[in-house]
């Protein structure tokens, strides 16, 4: 019993021993986390209260402002691949200007500057203004500009009760128009050259790469500017660079140019018109964008990722550090749908078969052409020529005018007989194969309404009517659309105006006729008539032979397209790709491929649409049809429509006389379309020209030997689209 005693003793002697140990270490571990957190408090006093105030001076006088770096814009390609427009690399010179920098300051870098590189062009003389001269002349002889405000002249604006800002600026205007002519010009050519590098320091954006030069610095300017840096606070040496069309001529003509669109410069910045709509976007006022046509519809897709690099200023505005918050990125490549060698040649055929046409045709100066794949809605080609007379050297030139197939509008003739005849199948005015007799119509306080047969074809059918381009078939059409069923002769022309009119209207939009085809260009014109009733009902009938309302060349090519392919209006593009940009001269890979976008289907039947195919078919192919003679590649299976159109001329010529417009519209081949073209020459003074035929067939000719060549090339481009069903039909 003793020794467990004693053994239990030993035992909580132990345990209390073990708990005091433990006791010890956390009243040790509590002692050392009580001196951190008190020399971490007492840390923090010494910074808050012996340099509390220098870190709030410190934080309030830095800044951060982000900026903008602009970035090569993306590329355009032809359909195979092939360079139209890039961008040529330049050497540049630029300033930044700080946000604490003075005038006198900024003019004496400009002196610097301009001891080491030349700016005195005729182009950086005449960017000079009256404003700028006279501003210059008031910093450079502020004794004289002080000594133009009287003792009146104070006492007057005294009067006015006027603030600080506001009389200052009062007395700058007075000094101003008080400069003399003779001291505007007072100035010497290095004068107006450290003026030409000034004006250009001041109107850069605050903190923002403003360029002073970019084009022709030499390499010696270069490295001269480039070791004399720290002299110059705010001026740069970088690389900038200038849009490069690969076809265009001396002239800025070339195929497409007209199309293809224009980039600012540097100097132009933004265009006014879309100014704030930039500015939210992001854009710098001196950055240059697309301000037409293709560089303005995918400016979002040219313009590409600026670098931002955020500048760390102290209060001052003095720049402290820079550093890139986002990396640039190039603009993204478009890919057209157009071959370039195949809108080369058709701009040929054009230009050489308008100028042997127009010898003896004052009026005749233009003639377009647009080519569109049926099935998918790719434009192939869009060309046109003109003559224009040059103000300066009074000669006359050949100038790029794609632009005029959906700008420009004319009178089509017969070449829209096709959508007619369909009218009628669909109001039930006429049936496929119906005969009617073509003879002279007399109505009562009409003139004679016949055919280019002034005798007449006699009992003809639709077909016919088609093939030999009636239109007296054409007229009896609408007025039974027009609710009159009969002729008779010397009798009254009854039909409902109004309705006929509309009908038509309604009819011929579906096939793209009257309104805009959707193209991906701005500036689409729908053409005249549209809305308008005639004041007599005879014009309805014109309208149903097309010489009442007027349509675009692109308008036509799109109608004719939608007979090619069943019945089908699709919206015509001319982008064809977008694609990643590649440093290695080589397309990158493709970001999107612009699908068919089917507009609507025309509410005609397939057995109705089939048979003006027919009709269309024989007019090439028939030896009666009025494109037979002339239409001479018939392997290639062409299908179409001659038309001539007896319209008022309001070209830029003075007066007004009654001219011819001839036209064609057409397809190859009949039994599996893959390519549609319109052809539309106005102005001529004779209808017995048949200059639009001929393009029409050189045309065919040059897509079917192109196709032929790029497929024993290995080449899939425009000619790839053969043989594949992009519309289904069923």
């Amino acid at each position: 019993m003793v020794v467990q005693v004693g053994g239990l003793s030993r035992l909580k002697k132990s345990k209390q021993k073990k708990k005091s140990n433990i006791s010890f270490r956390l009243n040790l571990i509590f002692f050392c986390v009580f001196i951190l957190f008190a020399t971490l408090i007492l840390r923090l006093g010494i910074v808050q209260i012996v340099f509390g105030e220098d870190y709030k001076r410190e934080i309030e006088q830095k800044e951060v402002v982000p900026i903008n770096s602009s970035v090569p814009r993306g590329k355009i390609y032809d359909t195979n691949g092939k360079l139209v427009v890039g961008n040529t690399p330049l050497k540049a010179i630029t300033y930044t200007r700080s946000t604490s920098v003075k005038q006198d300051e900024m003019l004496d870098i400009a002196k610097k500057l301009a001891n080491l590189i030349s700016k005195d062009s005729e182009e950086d003389f005449k960017l000079i203004t009256k404003r700028d001269r006279q501003d210059y002349w008031i910093m450079n002889h502020p004794d004289e500009a002080t000594a133009k405000i009287k003792k009146a002249d104070k006492e007057r604006l005294e009067k006015k009760e006027l603030d600080k800002k506001e009389y200052d600026k009062e007395i700058y205007d007075l000094t101003r128009e008080r400069i003399t002519e003779e001291e505007l010009n007072s100035f010497s050519k290095q004068e107006l050259e450290v003026l030409a590098i000034f004006r250009e320091m001041s109107s850069g954006t605050t903190l923002s790469p403003h360029i002073i030069k970019n084009k022709n610095v030499t390499d010696e300017e270069y490295a001269i500017v480039s070791e004399h840096l720290d002299t110059l606070p705010g001026v740069d040496t970088t690389s900038d660079w200038d849009r490069y069309f690969a076809f265009k001529d001396d002239k800025g003509n070339g195929p497409l140019s007209s199309v293809l669109g224009k980039v600012t410069s540097s100097k132009e910045g933004l265009p006014k018109d879309s100014l704030d709509y930039l500015l939210s976007k992001g854009y710098s006022r001196n950055d240059r964008v697309g301000k037409s046509y293709i560089e303005s519809q995918y400016e979002d897709v040219l313009q590409g990722q600026k670098e931002t690099v955020k500048n760390v200023t102290d209060k001052a505005g003095n720049v402290l550090e820079s550093q890139v918050y986002r990396e640039g990125k190039s603009g993204n490549d478009l890919v057209l749908s157009i071959d370039i060698e195949f809108q080369k040649r058709v701009d040929e055929i054009i230009e050489q078969k308008l100028g042997s046409a127009r010898a003896g045709q004052p009026y005749m100066d233009r003639t377009l052409v647009s080519v569109m794949n049926p099935k998918t809605g790719e434009m192939l080609a869009m060309s046109g020529k003109q003559y224009v007379k040059d103000k300066e050297t009074n000669k006359t030139e050949v100038q790029d005018f794609a632009l005029g197939n959906m700008t420009t509008s004319y009178s089509m003739g017969s070449a829209v007989k096709g959508a007619t005849v369909l009218t009628g199948y669909q109001t039930g005015a006429i049936k496929p194969g119906d005969y009617l007799n073509d003879r002279p119509l007399k109505f009562k306080g009409t003139q004679v309404k016949k055919s280019w047969n002034t005798s007449g074809f006699g009992s003809i059918n639709d077909l016919y009517a088609l093939k030999r381009s009636s239109n007296v078939y054409m007229f009896l059409t609408a007025m039974k659309i027009g609710g009159q069923q009969t002729y008779v002769p010397n009798g009254p022309l009854t039909i409902d105006k109004v309705a006929a009119i509309n009908t038509f209207r309604k009819n011929f939009a579906e096939f793209g006729l009257g309104i805009r085809t959707g193209i991906d260009l701005p500036g689409e014109q729908t053409g005249y008539g549209g809305g308008q009733i005639p004041a007599d009902a005879g014009k309805v009938l014109d309208f149903a032979i097309g010489q009442y309302d007027t349509y675009t060349p692109l308008q036509l090519v799109q109608y004719i397209s939608t007979i090619a392919n069943g019945g089908y209006r699709i919206q015509p593009h001319i982008v064809k790709e977008i694609h990643e940009p590649n440093n290695t001269g080589e397309l990158g890979p493709i970001i999107e491929e612009i699908a068919p976008t089917v507009l609507n289907r025309i509410d005609m039947k397939d057995s109705w649409i089939d048979h003006v195919k027919d009709g269309l078919e024989l007019v090439v192919n028939d030896p009666q049809g009025t494109g037979y003679g002339t239409i001479k590649n018939k392997q290639y299976k062409i299908a179409g429509k001659t038309g001539t159109a007896q319209a008022l001329y309001d070209g830029p010529l003075g007066g007004h006389p009654m001219l011819w417009n001839v036209t064609f519209v057409g397809y190859a081949p009949y039994d599996n379309p893959e390519i549609a073209v319109s052809v539309v020459v106005p102005w001529s003074t004779t209808d017995a020209t048949h200059v639009n035929l001929e393009i029409a067939d050189e045309v065919f000719k040059a897509y079917f030997e192109l196709k032929e060549k790029h497929l024993n090339e290995g080449k899939t481009g425009s000619e790839g689209t053969e043989g594949t069903q992009t519309i289904d039909n069923n």
